[in-house]
């Protein structure tokens, strides 16, 4: 219970890692919002039968800046803090692998706009309050990808790599408010969302295990400890990191 009396908001959690995220930090004892475009409710429900924790869904589009203040207001109106932010929501899955000159560049502006400004409009909808606080932890998510090149999927890696560099800007920004702000860098992970489009699967999977030291698929519950240790107080000196959590395939 290292999370009791805190509010955690995960976005994009109505599924795969994001509901393992937040599963986990409502196991720790934290309240959870749970923000997505689907399932928010279900996956709400989930949680609170399982962990007993309280949990509210709420249907956010991250890309929208009034979507995401109401998430920050929601959120103070029902639990009346907000003490962690897990910025998961993201294009991914369902992007078809291809070279970057085929990508379509409404393609390009619509994933910027959620993989890129999602994440600088949550962190922009809970800043105040965590300012007020004096306390708080941004964790975002990234990707391995970025760190190893890895091709078909030139706008994914560039907006994975703009999360690693908002992810040290605003550490310098917030860290005098006691606000920490950290990335997590999975590997090819196998979540819901990967399983269901096999394009990935067929692509990524086999590489992806003979890169590792541990010789074996990722699972979104390889990633909650290191949410969960982010979160926490042990993690309150430590901040503008990358922590990469994909079996030893990148190596920093």
């Amino acid at each position: 219970m290292r999370l009791k009396g805190r509010t955690a908001i995960v976005t994009g959690a109505g599924s795969g890692i994001g509901k393992a995220f937040a599963m986990r930090l409502a196991q720790d004892g934290a309240n959870l919002v749970i923000a997505d475009i689907r399932n928010h409710d279900a996956a709400a429900v989930e949680v609170t039968r399982a962990t007993g924790a309280k949990a509210l869904g709420l249907h956010i589009d991250v890309s929208s800046e009034a979507d995401t203040a109401r998430m920050a207001a929601e959120t103070m109106g029902t639990f009346g803090s907000i003490d962690i932010l897990v910025n998961n929501a993201a294009m991914f899955s369902t992007l078809q692998l291809r070279p970057f000159e085929q990508i379509p560049t409404d393609e390009w502006k619509r994933l910027m706009e959620i993989n890129i400004m999602g994440v600088a409009l949550c962190c922009k909808a809970v800043a105040a309050q965590m300012r007020s606080q004096k306390r708080g932890r941004i964790i975002n998510l990234a990707s391995g990808a970025p760190l190893k090149g890895v091709p078909m999927f030139l706008h994914y890696i560039a907006s994975k790599g703009a999360v690693i560099a908002m992810t040290r800007g605003l550490a310098r920004e917030l860290g005098t408010d006691g606000i920490t702000v950290n990335t997590v860098a999975p590997g090819f992970t196998m979540s819901e969302g990967v399983i269901e489009h096999h394009h990935h699967v067929d692509f990524s999977r086999d590489g992806a295990i003979r890169s590792r030291a541990i010789p074996r698929d990722e699972q979104p519950e390889d990633l909650v400890g290191t949410v969960s240790f982010l979160a926490s107080d042990d993690a309150a000196f430590m901040t503008g990191q990358i922590l990469v959590v994909d079996g030893g395939s990148a190596m920093i």
